[in-house]
């Protein structure tokens, strides 16, 4: 299988002298969690993704999305093996690379994510599905209470590179926060927001997790993760235990990794 077989051709780009204001727009309206940026030839220069959205505060912002773009770790092509690839993204922990027609031509062709390869692995009913979550979730637990201030969760966020964090009280999963949820919600370094008389506190976690959170049992197979990501478009699953103590999470890497 080539990476053309999983390129999502479709992906939205934007040119480089546009606002980051329209980045923005664009990941709360479509759910994006990476924009590629390309110059007036289609060719690619950078990405931007959430994190580089969130560091704008201003809803007005004169910034062009030039000015916040990073070089992506990696970029494949069209040509290249995808479970090579596949691998590669997750050594280096991107959900999400650009795809450009080969390596002499730069010219941006689409994003190639790990829900594509989860997707053709659930068509193709690989044997790994079968597997319980219990043998493929990360014990290794970072959460945050709904009484923590928002600035200071996204901050963790950034420190720890962790793109959402499950909301605990007393060691039972009450609520989950992400990028997204801080994105819609526009509560992004309410420190800075607070000079302009936005906030008249620092908002909690609180406001801004959701208490709906879709979560599996351990004894849950690799196939039922899989499926619940892609249904819900989530990229991580809490997992409790009987009287609803998390014990656990899966993410889309630790699924991908599991099928390769």
């Amino acid at each position: 299988m080539l990476v053309k077989d999983l390129t999502d051709r479709k992906h939205p780009f934007l040119y480089a002298d546009d606002l980051a204001t329209k980045a923005r727009a664009a990941m709360r309206d479509r759910g994006l969690r990476v924009v590629p940026i390309v110059n007036e030839h289609k060719r690619l220069l950078g990405v931007v993704s959430r994190t580089d959205i969130m560091t704008i505060t201003s809803s007005v912002s004169p910034i062009q999305v030039k000015g916040i773009m990073s070089s992506p770790k990696f970029v494949a092509t069209m040509d290249m093996d995808a479970y090579a690839t596949l691998k590669e993204m997750i050594r280096l922990d991107e959900w999400y690379i650009p795809v450009t027609a080969s390596s002499h031509d730069s010219t941006y062709t689409g994003i190639l994510g790990l829900e594509a390869f989860i997707r053709s692995s659930l068509e193709k009913n690989l044997s790994n599905l079968s597997k319980p979550l219990s043998e493929v979730m990360s014990n290794q637990l970072l959460t945050c209470s709904s009484e923590d201030e928002v600035d200071n969760i996204w901050r963790l966020m950034q420190e720890r590179s962790f793109a959402g964090l499950p909301v605990v009280k007393k060691g039972k999963l009450i609520g989950m926060v992400t990028q997204k949820d801080l994105l819609d919600t526009g509560a992004v370094f309410p420190g800075f927001e607070a000079k302009k008389g936005r906030f008249r506190a620092p908002p909690k976690i609180s406001s801004v997790m959701k208490t709906s959170v879709a979560s599996l049992k351990p004894t849950a197979t690799i196939k039922e993760g899989a499926e619940l990501m892609l249904k819900r478009n989530i990229g991580r699953i809490p997992i409790v235990d009987d009287n609803d103590k998390l014990i656990g999470i899966v993410d889309r890497e630790d699924i991908a990794r599991a099928l390769l």
